[in-house]
């Protein structure tokens, strides 16, 4: 008999679960996914070889919930799990704040605090919150921990996290927080392990996906990223505009007299590579695409990413490693040849023949820089997190 611990990534219509076994270190033993809630919900579970245990769909129509499939989703883990006890539930949570440096158990005044966030990351935040409230109901007495995307961010440099704004704003915590934490600080554990010697570098980590972001780390801490005050700002993303003139904002507004609500719609969910292509946010279908308005958003994109790398590497002084992550940056070869080529500058080699079979490590041997492709595993993070706050508040 073994306590377990499952982590829960939630989106506007989807779930990310994992359940991992503890004895010995963490063990993961299976993965869960429910799409398409409020529609026609559908779960799989495989265990940890891949192996399918479970292929279920809701009935087409069904006012399915994130409530109602927990409950569905948590009877089949417990069920798994046999006579192993369930100790907790990690929750990725994007926004906690200035206040919160680490993992936190959820209370009901955890929650009131992390409601009033949500005007920082609307696209996650009311997504992260309702499988908690939902878990609640269903297992009032199982602990449940919140994981922030933020936390990893929280000893930014003071400069890193100021805006050129009044002072008094700065007091409303008004400033850059930085997000996709629980990915970076699986980045650096990961290389620790692979390459001691560049973990205690100076590393750029590239997390490319539908939300896409750089983090300077240096030792393994975050010390700049792109993303600031909310989850909008730095890289083109798959449909955010990422960095903008705050002018443009402006002329939206003024000028062209749109709402407000509008602006936000536009810049969270009709830019990007979406907006420029015209076509879709997905990297995928756009390398499918012959139209030159899809090879513009492209390049774009990486034309974005080079840009940044080199605000950040003057951050650090100079550059040991880089790090592609993210569904994007684990699975576009062509991306990962078009911003190392950009990089040439800072003698970024990369293996073409290892680039494409996304090995681990992609550099050439006389590249001054190592490059490596890692798997984006928040999972893993979250259950660590949970695990040891668990552990330490027994």
């Amino acid at each position: 008999m073994t306590d377990a611990i499952l982590t829960v990534n939630a989106g506007s219509s989807s779930l990310k679960l994992a359940l991992f076994e503890t004895a010995g270190g963490l063990r993961r033993v299976l993965n869960g996914a429910v799409s398409g809630i409020g529609e026609a919900a559908h779960f799989t579970a495989h265990d940890a070889a891949g192996k399918l245990l479970e292929d279920r769909a809701w009935p087409k129509g069904s006012a399915t919930t994130h409530e109602t499939c927990l409950g569905d989703v948590l009877e089949f883990m417990e069920a798994h799990l046999g006579d192993d006890t369930l100790l907790g539930i990690g929750h990725r949570v994007v926004h906690g704040g200035a206040t919160h440096a680490g993992p936190a158990i959820i209370t009901t005044a955890l929650l009131a605090e992390l409601r009033a966030l949500t005007s920082l990351a609307p696209l996650h935040q009311p997504h992260n919150l309702a499988p908690i409230d939902a878990m609640r109901r269903l297992r009032p007495g199982l602990p449940q921990i919140a994981c922030f995307d933020t936390a990893f961010h929280h000893f930014l440099p003071h400069l890193e996290t100021r805006f050129a704004l009044p002072r008094e704003f700065a007091g409303e915590e008004v400033r850059r927080y930085g997000f996709h934490g629980l990915s970076y600080a699986h980045i650096a554990a990961r290389l620790r392990e692979l390459a001691p010697e560049i973990g205690v570098g100076r590393v750029i980590a590239a997390h490319l996906g539908a939300g896409a972001s750089l983090c300077a780390m240096r030792s393994g801490v975050s010390v700049a990223t792109t993303m600031g005050f909310t989850a909008l700002d730095g890289l083109m993303m798959g449909t955010r505009c990422g960095a903008i003139d705050p002018g443009v904002l402006l002329y939206m507004l003024i000028e062209k007299h749109l709402s407000p609500e509008t602006v936000q719609d536009l810049l969270y969910h009709q830019s990007g590579l979406l907006g420029v292509s015209g076509i879709s946010g997905d990297m995928q279908r756009l390398r499918a695409s012959n139209s030159p308005e899809a090879r513009e958003a492209i390049d774009l994109f990486a034309y974005r990413i080079v840009r940044e790398c080199g605000a950040l590497v003057s951050v650090l002084g100079g550059l040991d490693g880089l790090v592609f992550t993210g569904g994007i940056g684990e699975h576009d070869a062509a991306l990962r040849d078009s911003v190392c080529a950009g990089l040439a500058w800072l003698d970024v080699r990369i293996d073409g023949t290892k680039n494409r079979q996304g090995v681990a490590n992609i550099s050439t041997p006389d590249s001054k820089v190592s490059v490596f492709v890692l798997e984006a595993d928040e999972e893993q993070t979250i259950a660590g997190e949970t695990l040891s706050l668990l552990q330490g508040a027994k």
